[in-house]
């Protein structure tokens, strides 16, 4: 559910959007995370302004809000206008709110599950990002950040240590400072029947003072699709690792919708590393619906005692976990809702469902 509505302010246009949707596989997939059971929590508020010639030389300004019942996030974006063939600039604000799930989520009913473990990320950071120009099939992006990180209780009160009192942040204050450089390098291959991505981040955190973190951090993901006849086969390979400095909220978590199915988010693991897998096949079975069979595996690299305070093992989780199931795959102009059934190791059956690309 959307609208959009223009407005002239001057010479320039406004658009604003205004989007509502439901997210069905929040309530189905989490229904521990907290006690609620109100509508509410099935919906979320999206609301987006942009403004094309802020001074009168083509400046462009995005400000863009999304907000759920139990998260938030805010991004107010500035470009000024360069030539094509140097790197575009981006000045960046951006805050968010969420509950901390994948690391210090509790697992339930057989890891199927993860329920809330009382601790919640605000996140404020501002920087400037510089896109290259494509080049053939690669494009990269580079950007420095200061970030500001405060763990929060499910009040809203600041805290610096868990349930089972072990340190959230890094330096071990009730938050974590940090100054970001980040590389990003992604490659596109496609044709009739096939198609290869590549996606490269490397994180540099650079000590501008002397708490504040040093580390290097690195993800890739690789995905190839392959038609097979009136088939598609996907595959997708996922992972990374981190050294140096490393607060609990920086590990990898393995599990839930975009990693394993089968188990809740972060219900696998939560690691220094990791490495996922996941293999789908997708047939059609009219114009709009497809049907689809799956097989997810993941593991930390028995990395998950590397984690400061090692919340993987105070909390039973496996390292590694293997999910596999079928789903259905429905497209129209109003947007795409998936629905998956999926099996973990455990023999625990889990339903997903999600709604997604809504048209306004």
């Amino acid at each position: 559910m959307g609208a959009q509505k223009s407005i002239l302010a001057g010479k320039a246009k406004i658009d604003v959007n205004v989007d509502l949707t439901h997210k069905l596989c929040a309530s189905l997939m989490f229904p521990a995370l907290r006690s609620s059971n109100s509508l509410l929590s099935l919906v979320i508020g999206s609301l987006c302004v942009k403004h094309p010639n802020l001074f009168g030389g083509s400046e462009k300004l995005d400000v863009s809000w999304d907000k759920g019942l139990y998260d938030s996030n805010v991004l107010v974006a500035y470009r000024r206008p360069r030539p094509e063939w140097l790197a575009q600039q981006s000045f960046v604000l951006q805050h968010s709110f969420s509950p901390e799930i994948g690391v210090h989520g509790i697992p339930v009913d057989n890891f199927s599950r993860s329920g809330s473990g009382g601790v919640n990320l605000s996140r404020l950071s501002v920087g400037l990002d510089l896109k290259e120009p494509v080049s053939s099939r690669w494009s990269s992006t580079t950007s420095i950040k200061f970030e500001h990180v405060r763990p929060l209780s499910d009040d809203g009160h600041a805290i610096s240590r868990d349930y089972d009192g072990f340190p959230l942040t890094c330096s071990g204050n009730p938050h974590d400072s940090m100054v970001v450089l980040k590389q990003e390098s992604r490659y596109a291959k496609a044709t009739d029947r096939s198609f290869f991505h590549f996606n490269l981040q490397i994180e540099q955190g650079i000590p501008v003072l002397s708490k504040w973190l040093i580390f290097n951090r690195f993800k890739f993901a690789a995905s190839k699709g392959i038609k097979l006849g009136p088939a598609f086969l996907l595959t997708r390979l996922t992972g990374g690792s981190i050294v140096g400095d490393m607060a609990p909220y920086q590990a990898f978590s393995i599990g839930g919708l975009g990693s394993v199915r089968g188990y809740g988010e972060g219900a696998v693991g939560s690691g220094r590393s990791c490495l996922v897998a996941n293999t789908e096949l997708t047939l059609p079975l009219n114009n709009m619906l497809e049907g689809a069979l799956f097989l997810d595996c993941g593991t930390d690299l028995r990395s998950g005692h590397l984690v400061p305070g090692n919340p993987a093992l105070r909390h039973g989780k496996p390292g590694s976990g293997v999910g596999l199931g079928y789903g259905l795959r429905f497209k129209s102009q109003f947007g795409h809702f998936q629905v998956d059934y999926a099996v973990n190791a455990f023999q625990q059956k889990t339903l997903y469902f999600g709604l997604s690309n809504l048209a306004s």
